[in-house]
């Protein structure tokens, strides 16, 4: 029998989470991350920022498959910005952990599945920019997700994963402005924005604007698993 490849999946620190009789710090990822990883037939991995010199390389090495996950905005000054005041707070730890991923996981040619945030990241790594506030894409409600169209480009990976236009889950008020070096556009909301981008000449590099974790459509996190060796 087979080894199931390894995904490790970024987290993020809280400076106070609750659970029972217990508030603490706490490395926080949502379930259905590591859930559907697990369904894909992969060995989920948790990774927490770790700031010590090297740690995103040595993390990455003993990967077969990384995802970036879904998050608070990344901070203008990273692409080089103005910050609009409707740009959330600055997490610098949370950037610089999960850029040296794509760092490391790039120079690597690792597979890397990037979710809202984590495509933004991908787009920041490769030297584009983002757009710092959109209106209606997320579900109008603090803490629920909206839900909007996407058309994927025929001829990319994603339009031969996806097979057709989707709905999916939807939190996000930024979104890709400059597109980064070697990223192709691979869907488009209703509206233009960018919902995912690819890197056709990479094993696997693709990243989405929404959130395939809140649906129960797994074929996007199959797709990574399929190319870290499962499946």
């Amino acid at each position: 029998m087979s080894t199931p490849p390894l995904i490790g999946i970024s987290t993020y620190l809280e400076p106070a989470a609750r659970w029972r009789d217990w508030e603490l710090p706490a490395a926080l990822l949502p379930a259905g991350y590591h859930r559907q990883a697990q369904h894909a037939g992969a060995l989920a991995v948790l990774l927490p920022p770790d700031p010590s010199p090297g740690a995103a390389a040595a993390a990455v090495a003993r990967l077969d498959g990384l995802v970036i996950s879904g998050g608070p905005d990344v901070a203008p000054e990273r692409y080089g910005a103005a910050r609009d005041p409707r740009t959330g707070p600055p997490d610098p730890g949370r950037d610089h952990w999960e850029l040296s991923l794509i760092e490391a996981a790039e120079a690597r040619r690792l597979p890397l599945l990037g979710i809202c945030r984590g495509m933004q990241l991908l787009n920041v790594a490769r030297g584009g920019t983002l757009l710092q506030h959109l209106d209606h894409h997320t579900g109008g409600v603090p803490g629920r997700f909206g839900a909007h169209g996407i058309d994927p480009v025929p001829g990319t990976r994603l339009a031969a994963i996806l097979d057709g236009p989707l709905t999916v889950p939807t939190y996000h008020h930024q979104a890709v402005d400059r597109l980064g070096t070697g990223l192709t556009v691979c869907a488009h909301a209703p509206d233009g924005t960018v919902e995912a981008v690819e890197d056709p000449a990479a094993a696997f590099t693709l990243a989405v604007q929404w959130h395939p974790e809140m649906a129960d459509d797994t074929r996007l996190m199959a797709a990574l698993v399929r190319a870290a060796g499962g499946g």
